[in-house]
């Protein structure tokens, strides 16, 4: 089992009406702008723990770092809807912000799904980021407003499936199950740290069954179409210094087929005024996993100028 070097405080926020899980290393309060990570799509705020274990003492004295649960996944509460909307991430990250930094702006980094909210939350609140760092969020392919009919009936179609009990997470018999689940998804993830984040990625129910910490109306398709345009607004409008990471594991054409490139995104990084970019080595798209201490070093650097 890993080892943990710098546990975490963990505590609920209320944010929205919802009950926000938050996880708190280092000093409460601080002088330093404070370290706010989110975690992408079907993960949790405790993924970001080795990444955390690998920063330098030096870079951890006086600092806060916190991390959260999005709505509806890991210990925040769901919201008691049957779909979710993007626009809510932007105003959750909005109100943790509030609770967390007040006036003061921070150093906000995310990862996939999580890099795609803080991309589009520097572009509404420029004010509030000090620096940013984006791992991994790619954003989605173009769509044309040809595509919106269909796209309502099949967000129509899946909350049928959802209600049916079709769209349901799959549940295993133990934690180990859940490890080796956490690794066919990454290869590169060893047992040590598997076991031990499959004890918060899941969590067993009354019938001893271990059930993912997300909720099944994730996976919904949005209802709405990625519009390029508006991102490309909100990239522009970003003040704070950028830095976008990406793993040397190219996956991008293994989800997309050729639907969406990465030479595509890095033409509307282009509309970001201030942008650095660089490669983690020998990682995928889970890289703060992969590669924490490489991680970490990069990520000290930028935040230090």
């Amino acid at each position: 089992m890993y080892q943990v070097r710098r546990p975490a405080h963990s505590e609920f926020t209320p944010v929205r009406n919802l009950k926000y899980h938050v996880l708190q290393w280092g000093e409460a309060k601080s002088a330093l702008p404070p370290l706010v990570l989110m975690h992408g799509w079907m993960d949790v705020a405790a993924s970001w723990q080795f990444m955390v274990d690998a920063f330098s003492p030096s870079f951890m004295q006086g600092r806060t770092i916190i991390a959260a649960d999005w709505r509806g996944f890991g210990l925040t509460e769901c919201p008691g809807h049957d779909n979710y909307w993007f626009p809510d991430y932007l105003a959750d990250l909005d109100g943790l912000l509030d609770h967390y930094a007040g006036e003061q702006p921070v150093d906000l980094v995310g990862h996939s799904m999580g890099g795609n909210v803080v991309m589009l939350y520097a572009g509404a609140r420029p004010q509030r980021i000090r620096r940013l760092v984006n791992l991994e969020g790619f954003g989605m392919p173009a769509s044309k407003p040809e595509k919106a009919p269909k796209r309502y009936a099949q967000w129509m179609d899946e909350l049928k499936s959802l209600h049916c009990g079709e769209l349901a997470l799959k549940s295993y018999d133990d934690a180990a199950g859940v490890a080796r689940r956490l690794m066919k998804t990454n290869p590169r993830l060893g047992e040590d740290k598997a076991q031990w984040l499959a004890r918060h990625w899941a969590r067993p129910n009354v019938l001893g069954k271990w059930e993912i910490l997300g909720d099944a109306a994730h996976k919904i398709v949005n209802a709405q179409l990625y519009r390029v345009d508006e991102v490309l607004a909100a990239f522009a409008a970003i003040t704070a210094p950028v830095l976008s990471v990406e793993a040397s594991h190219n996956q991008m054409e293994q989800w997309w087929e050729g639907k969406y490139t990465l030479a595509e995104f890095h033409e509307r990084l282009k509309s970001v005024p201030q942008l650095q970019q660089a490669l983690i080595e020998d990682a995928g798209h889970m890289l703060h996993h992969d590669q924490p201490e490489q991680l970490a070093r990069l990520i000290e650097n930028f935040l230090a100028g």
